[in-house]
């Protein structure tokens, strides 16, 4: 019974999920409100060796499972004239993107590399010079291989120095062009995946050949937070009178809903997974420490922060991103204590996880309601920080053929857009709104089986050839000033028409 009412819980959100705003056009966000998409360095640039760059801790961790890998990607060290090209016929504001720490300072510390130097001021001059405003993420889980090597990486807090030189390279070097950083992408999944579960670099958990779930998952979370502070303190003091820009740090956003609607117990667990997902990073920078219920929870294994800390990261933060793509089912579970296991991240928030996504095709459940209320909550709790959706968007098969005619794209884009429209209303300091992702492209969970892009890349092709999908005409239309009405069989008709045209 539980199962089925489960069941049909499900099916009422989903039919409750297109009541976001059904008819809208750009001229409904307010004035200076951004529009992009975004790729990563290691997703996107491939010249995996080139020009001095050396490994990062992606290169490693899937060499070493003889795992694909983005060694050559799309190629986009090579191609980038040629995507910022694609970006102005899109019509994008701004156009979200990673430096790879290996490429730029091969060491992690040291000596900059010239080459990777020049490929950066080349792009961002390229991007500026088109008119389009570059948003720069400094770490985007792909933390030079020397430094892992070295000291071990995020688990030593000799890298919070490390980082904050590196930060200062990129703000001295690029800083004039570039107003928006993001130091450190999706700070709670990239410390889970990377040390809680070991399912990414550097696979560290109590489970892999080396690592402790039940420490590391927090000490990792609490540098990144100390070196993205002092990142921030850094550009404040060095650089904002002169540049004029604003450093913010990113997390993966769910909303949570009750796994059983009737069930007290649920309810009260989807604040703790609030705690844990949101309050983590959140709280800190918000409050100057991690929320009350994670300390009861974690105990003497979750780091403290001195006062002076406190008072570094609280406020640190101009701005906060935020990436969303579906919901999560909570159900509350009850841990026994035992000696003979470690507990790590899920046990101490006692609660499992269902997501709600359709992977039957690899194209997530359109449930807009979900970033309506993501937004409303940081609003809020939080004090309503500014806000930018650094990454939304839905997967399908790599399929060149398939894929070009991405109508569940656009039905999914174009809900989520309004529900984003609908909190801004609803007074959301949200500020921009990124589609992940640009271009297919190799993804860090799903090598080349997914497909997010707005263009197609056929890996195949040695010049990586790029496509428009019918997304990309979609966006494009959006930008431009076009009412968006999906299911209108004359706007679909429409693109239709245009599609046997490359151009945008």
């Amino acid at each position: 019974m539980r199962v089925l009412l489960s069941v049909i819980y499900i099916f009422l959100l989903l039919a409750l999920s297109c009541r976001c705003s059904d008819v809208y056009s750009r001229s409904d966000f307010p004035e200076g409100f951004t529009f992009g998409s975004a790729t990563s360095a290691y997703q996107w640039e491939g010249a995996v060796d080139e020009d001095g760059k050396k490994p990062s801790v992606w290169d490693t961790f899937l060499h070493s499972r003889n795992l694909e890998n983005g060694d050559i990607a799309c190629d986009g060290y090579h191609n980038y004239k040629e995507d910022v090209k694609l970006m102005v016929e899109t019509g994008l504001d701004a156009f979200r993107f990673s430096i790879s720490w290996s490429r730029l300072i091969p060491n992690g510390r040291g000596p900059v590399n010239p080459k990777g130097l020049q490929f950066y001021k080349n792009f961002i001059q390229q991007l500026v010079s088109h008119g389009i405003e570059p948003h720069v993420t400094l770490h985007h889980y792909d933390l030079p291989q020397y430094l892992e090597d070295d000291y071990g990486g995020w688990i030593n807090r000799r890298i919070i120095k490390d980082f904050t030189a590196y930060a200062d390279v990129c703000f001295r070097e690029f800083g004039n062009h570039v107003k928006f950083w993001t130091t450190i992408n999706e700070a709670n999944v990239f410390t889970i995946g990377g040390y809680n579960d070991g399912t990414s670099p550097p696979g560290r958990c109590s489970n892999c050949s080396s690592g402790n779930s039940s420490t590391e998952t927090y000490i990792v979370g609490h540098d990144l937070l100390l070196a993205h502070a002092s990142a921030s303190r850094l550009y404040k003091q060095k650089y904002k009178e002169k540049q004029g820009g604003s450093v913010g740090f990113s997390l993966y956003a769910f909303e949570f809903v009750p796994y059983t609607s009737s069930s007290k117990d649920d309810e009260i667990a989807i604040q703790r997974a609030k705690d844990f997902f949101y309050g983590w990073t959140l709280g800190p920078l918000t409050f100057g420490d991690y929320p009350d219920e994670m300390k009861g929870a974690v105990g003497s294994r979750l780091p403290i922060f001195s006062e002076e800390e406190s008072e570094l990261v609280k406020g640190s933060s101009d701005f906060i991103g935020i990436m969303h793509y579906f919901p999560a089912f909570v159900e509350d579970i009850k841990v026994e204590p035992s000696l003979s296991r470690n507990p790590d991240f899920y046990s101490d928030m006692g609660v499992s996880l269902t997501y709600l996504r359709n992977r039957s095709d690899f194209g997530y459940d359109v449930v807009p309601w979900a970033m309506e209320s993501v937004l409303e909550y940081i609003k809020q709790t939080y004090g309503n920080p500014p806000v930018y959706i650094l990454e939304n968007g839905t997967p399908m098969k790599l399929d060149l053929q398939l894929e070009q005619k991405d109508t569940r794209r656009i039905e999914y884009l174009h809900a989520y857009i309004g529900a984003v429209l609908k909190a801004v209303r609803n007074g959301s300091d949200t500020r921009g709104y990124f589609v992940w992702s640009f271009m297919d492209l190799f993804e860090l969970i799903g090598g080349y089986e997914l497909s997010f892009g707005l263009y197609s890349v056929n890996f195949s092709d040695p010049h990586r050839k790029r496509s428009p999908k019918l997304s990309a005409h979609w966006y494009s239309d959006f930008l431009k000033g076009k009412t968006t009405v999906f299911g209108s069989q004359g706007i679909i008709t429409q693109l239709l028409s245009n599609f046997s045209s490359s151009s945008l």
